[in-house]
């Protein structure tokens, strides 16, 4: 399948359409996420619909000092991925059709959920983001949006824009895509060395590090639970031959877990790779509650986000999991 390159909004609008269009927006440089994105899409939209994907980087969202200039631009391979993924159309507009009239002096504002995390390690990321999201969804105005996982917070903004402006649009999240040795797909991994991409995958092992503490707790807390965990009473079950259970009654009693234990996991994997040659440089590590991305205390249930972000020489990296809480077995 050949996607068909579209420069202009006045050409995407021109095309006839019959299903449901569904959008994948990206900056180019597509690898196998994106592809995973756009074979969604064309689930979603069905033979009878559309699936475009944007190639835009957009200067809004990029800070002082960021690589803006040497973000890769492959745009003839984006084409062919597309299409191979079972795009449509490529849409790929210029700067100027992007911002007509230059950097738009109205902007969406991201609130206090883009100040933390992201948005405080990359000031004003987050305004430039939603804006340009904002202004793609109108251009291209598709019945549904996806967008990676791997971007969490990126997205929780981006359905929290959609629901509070009255957007008429579906959000769909995919999960992310990942190299066989663990390390998340990204359009930055082409960036790293060798030796410094041995290092990055610190982020993706912290990570499982902090998910496996965390299953291992759940799995002990409903062994536990098929017994009362008192001292006395896995004592006695233990001189009957249930050794197991009284164990594992002990050990909840007695072992640090839930967020703190998932936190100390992840933070041993990293501390390590701070040094390694070349050296992983934490920006930070957080367990949050994804409605709002602040962190969660040691009594939370429900869903939540392990997410970190470091650099490896030049290159910033980030990646996350979801977690949940309050119901055994039930780690992702």
């Amino acid at each position: 399948m050949t996607a068909t390159l579209l420069r202009t909004a006045a050409g995407l609008h021109a095309r006839a359409r019959t299903g449901r269009r569904a959008v994948v927006m990206t900056m180019g440089a597509l690898h196998e996420g994106h592809a995973t994105l756009i074979r969604t899409a064309r689930g979603i939209a069905g033979p009878d619909g559309e699936v475009v994907v944007t190639v835009f980087v957009n200067p809004l969202q990029f800070g002082a000092g960021e690589d803006l200039d040497r973000y890769p631009r492959t745009l003839d391979a984006d084409i062919e991925l597309a299409g191979q993924a079972g795009a449509d159309a490529v849409f790929a507009p210029s700067v100027d059709e992007v911002y007509p009239g230059g950097e738009p002096q109205v902007r969406v504002t991201a609130g206090p959920m883009g100040e933390r995390l992201e948005g405080a390690a990359r000031p004003g990321h987050f305004d430039g983001m939603l804006t340009v999201v904002a202004k793609l969804l109108h251009l291209t105005r598709p019945d549904v949006a996806l967008y990676g996982q791997k971007d969490a917070q990126q997205l929780a903004l981006i359905r929290r824009m959609v629901r509070d402006l009255n957007f008429g649009v579906e959000i769909v999240g995919v999960p992310t895509v990942r190299e066989e040795d663990g390390l998340a797909l990204s359009s930055r991994n082409r960036y790293l060395s060798p030796a410094e991409r041995r290092t990055a995958l610190a982020l993706s092992q912290a990570l499982f590090a902090g998910r496996d503490r965390h299953a291992a707790q759940q799995a002990l807390r409903a062994r536990a639970s098929e017994v009362p965990a008192t001292r006395a009473r896995a004592e006695a079950l233990s001189a009957m031959g249930e050794s197991r259970a009284a164990a594992d009654a002990h050990a909840v009693a007695t072992t640090a877990g839930g967020p703190a234990a998932v936190r100390a996991a992840a933070r041993l994997v990293l501390d390590e790779a701070a040094r390694l040659t070349p050296p992983l440089d934490l920006d930070y590590l957080a367990l949050v509650d994804p409605s709002d991305f602040t962190e969660i205390g040691d009594d939370f249930t429900g869903e939540a986000v392990l997410a970190v972000a470091a650099r490896v020489g030049a290159t910033r990296l980030i990646d996350n999991l979801p977690l949940t809480f309050g119901t055994f077995g039930a780690a992702s």
